[in-house]
Protein backbone atom coordinates (compact mmCIF):
# COMPACT_ATOMS: atom_id res chain seq x y z
CA UNK A 1 0.00 0.00 0.00
CA UNK A 2 2.44 2.81 1.24
CA UNK A 3 5.05 1.42 -1.77
CA UNK A 4 3.15 3.28 -4.10
CA UNK A 5 4.18 6.48 -3.15
CA UNK A 6 7.78 6.38 -4.11
CA UNK A 7 6.88 6.01 -7.83
CA UNK A 8 5.18 8.74 -8.00
CA UNK A 9 6.95 10.75 -10.08
CA UNK A 10 6.86 14.63 -10.77
CA UNK A 11 4.56 14.71 -14.00
CA UNK A 12 2.22 12.57 -11.79
CA UNK A 13 2.31 14.60 -8.66
CA UNK A 14 1.44 17.75 -10.76
CA UNK A 15 -1.68 15.91 -12.47
CA UNK A 16 -3.06 15.02 -9.28
CA UNK A 17 -2.45 18.49 -8.40
CA UNK A 18 -3.94 19.69 -11.09
CA UNK A 19 -7.29 17.37 -10.64
CA UNK A 20 -7.21 19.24 -7.54
CA UNK A 21 -7.35 22.23 -8.53
CA UNK A 22 -9.88 22.20 -10.76
CA UNK A 23 -11.93 19.69 -8.15
CA UNK A 24 -11.75 22.43 -5.30
CA UNK A 25 -11.15 25.43 -7.04
CA UNK A 26 -8.16 28.13 -5.78
CA UNK A 27 -10.33 28.92 -2.87
CA UNK A 28 -11.27 25.85 -1.17
CA UNK A 29 -7.43 24.70 -1.63
CA UNK A 30 -6.21 26.34 1.47
CA UNK A 31 -8.73 24.85 3.26
CA UNK A 32 -8.30 21.67 1.79
CA UNK A 33 -4.78 21.21 2.58
CA UNK A 34 -5.16 22.88 6.26
CA UNK A 35 -7.95 19.58 7.08
CA UNK A 36 -5.64 17.07 5.26
CA UNK A 37 -3.23 18.31 7.10
CA UNK A 38 -4.87 17.51 10.47
CA UNK A 39 -5.77 13.99 9.10
CA UNK A 40 -1.96 13.07 8.97
CA UNK A 41 -1.30 14.44 12.25
CA UNK A 42 -4.27 12.29 13.99
CA UNK A 43 -3.28 9.29 12.25
CA UNK A 44 0.17 9.67 13.24
CA UNK A 45 -0.66 10.42 16.97
CA UNK A 46 -3.00 7.75 17.10
CA UNK A 47 -0.49 5.18 15.40
CA UNK A 48 1.99 6.36 18.03
CA UNK A 49 -0.40 5.53 20.89
CA UNK A 50 -0.43 2.30 19.51
CA UNK A 51 2.99 1.45 19.11
CA UNK A 52 3.23 2.72 22.66
CA UNK A 53 0.79 0.48 24.22
CA UNK A 54 1.86 -2.76 22.40
CA UNK A 55 5.56 -1.84 24.01
CA UNK A 56 4.44 -1.16 27.42
CA UNK A 57 2.23 -4.98 26.65
CA UNK A 58 5.20 -6.66 25.80
CA UNK A 59 7.28 -5.20 28.21
CA UNK A 60 5.52 -5.61 31.27
CA UNK A 61 4.92 -9.55 30.13
CA UNK A 62 7.50 -12.17 31.69
CA UNK A 63 9.93 -13.66 28.83
CA UNK A 64 9.30 -17.23 27.97
CA UNK A 65 11.96 -19.44 26.99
Amino acid sequence: MFGLLPSIGPWELAAILAVVLIIFGPGKLPEVGKSLGKTIREFRKASNETGEKVEEATAKEPAEK
